[in-house]
This record gives structure tokens, sequence and C-alpha cells, in this order.
């Protein structure tokens, strides 16, 4: 049961840390100045009998290396809203014509984000790294009582 509890929360923790690291990654990319073009709220439903989802698509140009980019990438991880008013929210963040800051990953300028992703995977490995050591305690524990 050790053993079991220790690789989960291996596992666990892995996930975290590679949210984080994903999460860090774009704040050392090139700060870069964006136009925002569009902004609006598309609803989308998979399948005839599944719920509505909202989704917030802003168009946004930025010039790198001399190239003009579009794109619509908020943030790195995006996923459609379960409410109209979250997507609006967001979208009322980004009014056609406003200039904003967007982070440009050099390495590919076709990728861009206007918002870096949360730290709090980071924040929140503590809690995998418990079951890691109890798991190992634990494993240790039984075996030395052979």
């Amino acid at each position: 049961m050790g053993m079991v509890l220790g690789v989960l929360g291996t596992l666990f923790t892995g996930v975290l840390w590679h949210s984080w690291r994903l999460a860090e990654e774009t704040r050392s990319w090139a700060a870069t100045p964006a136009k925002i073009l569009s902004s609006q709220v598309v609803s989308e439903q998979a399948t005839p009998h599944s719920s509505v989802k909202y989704r917030p698509v802003v168009r946004y140009e930025y010039q790198f290396g001399g190239t003009v980019f579009h794109t619509s990438r908020v943030r790195r991880s995006e996923g459609p809203k379960s409410y109209r008013e979250d997507a609006e929210a967001l979208r009322e963040e980004y009014t056609p014509g406003q200039a904003l800051t967007c982070w440009v990953n050099p390495a590919d300028p076709s990728y861009a984000v206007l918002q870096h992703d949360t730290r709090a995977p980071l924040y929140s490995i503590w809690f995998p790294l418990l079951f890691v050591v109890g798991g190992l305690r634990m494993a240790w524990g039984a075996l030395r009582k052979r």
C-alpha cells in the first residue's frame, strides 16, 4: 500500500510540476506590442444532447522579427466556459483597437499569448508530496519489520 501511495503521489507531483513549468515558460518569452482586432463570444455544442459551452474569441495582431502575425490565443491552456457570463467577462477585457502586450515564443513567433497561466500548481505541489513521503515511510516500515 505504501508503494502504491508513493507512486501515485510521485505521478501527481510530476503533473503539477509540468503544469508549473509550462506556466513559467511564457514569462520568459518576448514581450511584444499587440493590437486587438475583434472580440466576441461564440457558443458551441459538441453533440445535440450536450450542454452549450461558450468560448471567447479574441483576435489580435503583433509584429515580431519584421513579420505581422494574427492569432486568437489568450492563454496557453484554453477551453470553453460553462457560463456565458464568464466568457463575456473575458471578452470585455479586450476591446477592438486596444493596444496591449502579448508574449511571443521566440522559437515559434506564430505562437503568442495575452495572459500567462497561473502558478497555482507549484503552490499546491506539497499535497501529493505528502503521499510520496507517507507512502515511502509506510513501505520502509513494512520492509524493516521483516
